[in-house]
């Protein structure tokens, strides 16, 4: 059986040189790698909650771009530099980003690295339509 896929990406440059979409979708569910606090131009926001903002902000432009919702998301994954200053910068820009994060599985992992230089956090997401 063929899987259907439709695909986005952002259009950084690291996308083609790593080689991955940034965002697919099978049926009613969309798979989105991780996204990273940066901006149209690949440059990183200045901080945690900065980078926060921006990455759920990429996260949305995906969505969007798939005609899903914040609220469309089933479960998220964090990567982060800085435990409690993740933890603080998540709850703030979650209450920003869904109508009820209460409703959203979430999982906060701290790490020794991330791909890019400066970068604090990356968000994985897995949405899906009801």
């Amino acid at each position: 059986m063929k899987v259907n896929k439709e695909v986005q990406s952002l259009g950084m440059p690291w996308e083609k040189e790593y080689g991955y979409a940034q965002g697919v979708k099978v049926d009613d569910t969309v798979y989105l790698a991780g996204q990273v606090g940066h901006d149209e131009n690949g440059n990183l926001e200045n901080g945690m909650e900065n980078q926060v903002r921006r990455a759920y902000a990429n996260i949305k432009k995906l969505l969007d771009g798939f005609g899903f919702a914040m609220d469309d998301v089933v479960e998220e994954v964090l990567y982060v530099m800085d435990m409690g200053n993740a933890f603080m910068a998540r709850a703030k820009v979650g209450k920003e980003m869904y109508s009820n994060p209460m409703q959203i599985p979430s999982t906060l992992i701290q790490v020794s690295r991330l791909a890019l230089d400066g970068q604090l956090v990356e968000i994985k997401i897995i949405a899906k339509k009801a």
